[in-house]
C-alpha cells in the first residue's frame, strides 16, 4: 500500500475543509449537486466521447495502481542475471536453454531466447528496445487520457458558471433563484479547480513515475543480457547492474551480498 497517496489525499480533503471552515463556511455549502452533473459528469462523459467504453473504464483501474507501491524486482533481476552469466561463461550460452523456460519476465526471456539462438547484438538491442519503446506508448495512452480529463474539468467548470450567470441573468426578478444559481456558477469552477489539481494531475504524475522506473528496470535487464551475449565476467554483469539502482537499493544489495 502507497501510504503517501492515502496520507496525501486524506491530508488535502484536511485541508480544503480546515480552510472551508476557517473562513466562516461550512463543508455542507460547498455541496451543490448541480454542479457535480456539470463538472464531473460532464467532463467524464465529454472524455467517454473521445476514447473508447473499453479504455474509458480500463483507466479508472490504471489510476488505483497509486495505491500500491510497484515492485519491479530489481535486486531479484541483478541475482538471475549475474548467476546466468556465471553458467554461460561456465558451460556456454546454450546451457541457459533450459533456465530460460523458468523465467517469469517475458522481456527477459525474449532477450535471453535470441541469445541462444545466437542472434546479433544489433538485433537484440532493437528488439528489447522497441518492446520498451512500445511499453511507453502503452502507459502513454493513459497519461494521455488523464491529461485530457485534466483539462476538460476545469473547462466545464467555466461552462457550469456561464450557465449558472445565464440563469441568474435571466431570473433576476426572482430573488429566491439568485443564491441558487449563483452557487452553481462558482461552485463548478471550484470543483473544476480541485479535479485538475488535486486528483487528475497528481494521479498523473505518480504514474509516469512508475512508467519511469519499469523503464529503467527494463534498460537494466536489456543490458545484462547483451552483456552475457558478448561474455562478460558475472562481475562486471553485476557492476553494470547495480549502476540502475538506487543508493538504498545499492546498499541493500550489497547487504544481501556482502562478497561480491
Amino acid at each position: 500500500m502507497d501510504i503517501a497517496s492515502i496520507l496525501g489525499f486524506i491530508g488535502g480533503w484536511a485541508m480544503i475543509i480546515l480552510s472551508m471552515i476557517s473562513s466562516g463556511g461550512q463543508p455542507a455549502d460547498y455541496i451543490d449537486i448541480p454542479s457535480v452533473f456539470m463538472t464531473i459528469g460532464g467532463s467524464a462523459f465529454a472524455l467517454l466521447f473521445g476514447s473508447s467504453v473499453k479504455d474509458f473504464f480500463q483507466l479508472f483501474k490504471v489510476m488505483g495502481k497509486i495505491l500500491k507501491i510497484p515492485d519491479f524486482g530489481e535486486l531479484k533481476k541483478i541475482e538471475m542475471l549475474v548467476s546466468y552469466a556465471e553458467r554461460a561463461r561456465k558451460e556456454g550460452l546454450l546451457s541457459l536453454e533450459e533456465e530460460i523456460e523458468t523465467i517469469d519476465d517475458d522481456f527477459m526471456k525474449t532477450g535471453l531466447r535470441m541469445v541462444v539462438d545466437s542472434i546479433d547484438a544489433t538485433v537484440v538491442r532493437n528488439v528489447m528496445e522497441s518492446e520498451i519503446n512500445q511499453m511507453n506508448e502503452r502507459h502513454g495512452k493513459w497519461f494521455k487520457m488523464i491529461d485530457n480529463w485534466a483539462k476538460l474539468a476545469p473547462g466545464f467548470g467555466m461552462l457550469g458558471t456561464v450557465q449558472g450567470l445565464i440563469a441568474m441573468m435571466k431570473k433576476l426578478e426572482d430573488k429566491s433563484s439568485i443564491g441558487r444559481n449563483m452557487a452553481v456558477a462558482l461552485v463548478t469552477t471550484y470543483y473544476g479547480a480541485i479535479m485538475a489539481n488535486f486528483i487528475l494531475t497528481p494521479i498523473m504524475g505518480k504514474l509516469i513515475q512508475y512508467d519511469a522506473q519499469e523503464t529503467k528496470m527494463r534498460e537494466m535487464v536489456l543490458e545484462g543480457v547483451l552483456s552475457i551475449q558478448q561474455g562478460d565476467t558475472p562481475h562486471i554483469v553485476q557492476q553494470k547492474l547495480t549502476v540502475y539502482l538506487t543508493p538504498e537499493q545499492r546498499k541493500k544489495f550489497e547487504e544481501m551480498h556482502p562478497s561480491s
